[in-house]
């Protein structure tokens, strides 16, 4: 089997298309080039939960970066009115709304598009926008199995698009400070990185199976999911909790924190073992239809022996690290240890109990009611603006190079908690061969690295 370096090399010459005027660009995605003061239309497809904070972004940043928010796309037309209004409020325009995102991607106006759909939809829809070349962000996991996040790949490649990730954290000045004083040598070596996702959350329940309301295209909705009759509890934000179209708290505000885990351990490959455990406490499996996790320890390593912990807890539970963390990241190095979260950090020199060093864009001594200000304000509707501000630059320039958090570099970040849960799933601490993306002699592993798709919402081995 051919190596990663090489199936990338290969997938990106192999598949370069026809170039115009010796640039490089393919023929379909020669039209997506923006020039440097045009417009960029947008549109936002799943305008749901997440959907609105990138509504909110696109909304805010429509002069100072001349961009419109031309449609408005989900599968449940109950959102279409609310979020308009949010548009004609915000921008003075109404957008357009459909719930066809062929329909959105057949529309020559459109430049870029994004996705904040359930996971099960990022890599088929970013697959169709890519040959469609229209720019993508899409939301974290990149992908809802390692499979498709190698296709997602091989088709920004090919169509010659921008494909961002939203892991904000990569556009952050805060974080961007603390992993360049990683990298720097702050704490010396660092051998171990640790990830905390302490969410606690409550049973949602358990519902009969119905008919899905009216306003619900459910056969669009459940796309590649294998299908199942619908039901009021495995939908809208439940749909994280079931395997089918979700990947657990592990893989929904997991993602985050494995990103920064991987990016402070300097680490473009992925592990090569995985274990994973842990169960649902707290919550009667009879009374609620959760499927996934709600706490999971995860252990990697890599090939150089550095190891990875991460830590989801989804019951009652204390905080951890000197910053009160619920949700961020410490990192172990030779000469100490650093502490993310909350908006700041602080690194620790060997046993001493004062940090040596810390945020300059938060400084550690503020009070919390000032931390709080100025993170509500860092943020545009619970995005980082630079992140957006990012993908868009970068769409300007035509360069991938450019781009904070490039399909490739969330791939990585992404196959974490996907291979956590698989070793979760089957039960064991399992061998991964970074070069290959397959599991070491593990046929049973290896069929959770993809999934049966339901005709006709297939990935295709060749996109």
């Amino acid at each position: 089997m051919t190596e990663r370096r090489d199936f990338i090399k290969k997938s990106v010459l192999g598949t370069a298309g026809i170039t115009i005027g010796g640039m490089g660009f393919s023929s379909k995605s020669y039209a997506s080039i923006i020039g440097a003061n045009e417009r960029i239309n947008f549109a936002v497809i799943g305008i749901g939960g997440r959907g609105g904070a990138h509504i909110n972004a696109l909304c805010q940043l429509k002069d100072s970066h001349n961009v419109r928010l031309k449609i408005l796309c989900d599968t449940d037309e109950q959102f279409f009115a609310s979020r308009s209004k949010t548009v004609y409020d915000k921008t003075g325009e109404k957008p357009l709304t459909e719930w066809d995102m062929h329909k959105v991607l057949e529309d020559k106006d459109i430049d870029a598009v994004s996705f904040a759909t359930p996971n099960h939809w990022h890599a088929l829809g970013t697959i169709w926008a890519s040959q469609a070349g229209k720019h993508i962000y899409v939301e974290k996991p990149a992908s809802h199995n390692i499979f498709e996040g190698r296709k997602m790949i091989e088709a920004a490649r090919k169509y010659n698009v921008r494909v961002q990730v939203g892991f904000q954290s990569r556009s952050s000045r805060n974080t961007i400070e603390a992993i360049k004083f990683l990298h720097d040598g702050g704490i010396g070596d660092v051998y171990m990185a640790r990830g905390l996702c302490i969410k606690p959350r409550d049973s949602f329940g358990i519902a009969k199976d119905s008919v899905p309301p009216s306003s619900l295209h459910y056969d669009r909705w459940l796309g590649p999911a294998t299908y199942r009759q619908y039901n009021e509890k495995k939908g809208h934000y439940n749909w994280h909790w079931h395997w089918d179209t979700g990947n657990g708290d592990t893989g929904n505000q997991g993602p985050h924190q494995f990103d920064i885990a991987r990016w402070g351990l300097n680490k473009n490959e992925h592990p090569v073992s995985v274990y994973s455990t842990g169960g649902i406490y707290g919550i009667d499996p009879d009374e609620c239809s959760q499927e996934t996790p709600n706490t999971q320890s995860s252990l990697f390593k890599y090939s150089d022996g550095k190891m990875l912990e991460f830590e989801t807890r989804g019951r009652y539970s204390n905080d951890e690290s000197s910053l009160g963390t619920r949700i961020g990241n410490i990192f172990y190095g030779t000469e100490g240890y650093m502490e993310i979260g909350g908006g700041k950090w602080r690194a620790f020199r060997k046993r001493e109990k004062e940090p040596f060093a810390g945020s300059k864009v938060n400084e550690i001594k503020e009070k919390d009611s000032e931390n709080k200000k100025k993170r509500t304000e860092s943020l545009v509707g619970g995005i980082a603006p630079g992140h957006w501000i990012n993908f868009i630059d970068a769409i300007r320039s035509g360069n991938s190079n450019g781009l904070n958090c490039d399909i490739l570099e969330g791939f990585y970040s992404s196959t974490l908690p996907l291979l956590a849960n698989i070793s979760y799933r089957i039960g064991r601490e399992l061998k991964f061969k970074d070069n290959y993306e397959k599991f070491a002699n593990d046929s049973e592993a290896d069929t959770m690295l993809t999934r049966k798709y339901r005709k006709p919402f297939v990935v295709p081995d060749e996109v």
